[in-house]
């Protein structure tokens, strides 16, 4: 039923809630994990100081290099349970990313915890699940990680 299951991940305990959902996904369908992580652009101002354009550019590299870190210990972590992986760190605007990378994968599911935030914190911080849903066109399982560390 699933070949691939792509996982956005963005580095927290809370969206690894998916994990063992996806473990037990693949296993009983020998489907292939993509875990995903975006690193979004920070906006730069530029002004007199043209010094500061280094440092976005060695943040920016390091950021890309923790998640890449990140993903391939999980990748590790699956691959000893006989499961096959690929990591993908990508650039961009997260929902975009995720709907770009499911479709480039090929993704027969996506698989995603929600911060489980509502009301204002959803409206103020915005909910990547949520953009997710409402422009995935493929299955999705999602988890509500309320109450995770």
């Amino acid at each position: 039923m699933y070949k691939t299951i792509l996982v956005p991940l963005d580095g927290s305990k809370r969206a690894e809630a998916i994990l063992r959902h996806v473990e037990q996904l693949a296993h009983r369908y020998d489907a292939k994990v993509v875990f995903l992580q975006v690193v979004e652009p920070t906006i730069v101002v530029t002004g007199p100081q043209v010094g500061y354009a280094g440092l976005y550019q060695q943040s920016f590299q390091q950021r890309t290099d923790t998640a890449a870190t990140y993903l391939a210990a999980l990748q590790g972590e699956f691959r000893e349970k006989g499961i096959a992986t690929r990591a993908c760190v990508t650039h961009g605007t997260v929902v975009g990313a995720i709907l770009d990378a499911a479709q480039r994968e090929g993704a027969d599911l996506v698989a995603m915890a929600s911060h489980g935030r509502t009301g204002l914190a959803r409206v103020f911080y915005g909910s990547v699940a949520a953009g997710v849903l409402h422009r995935i066109d493929r299955p999705l399982l999602l988890i509500r990680s309320q109450g995770v560390a």
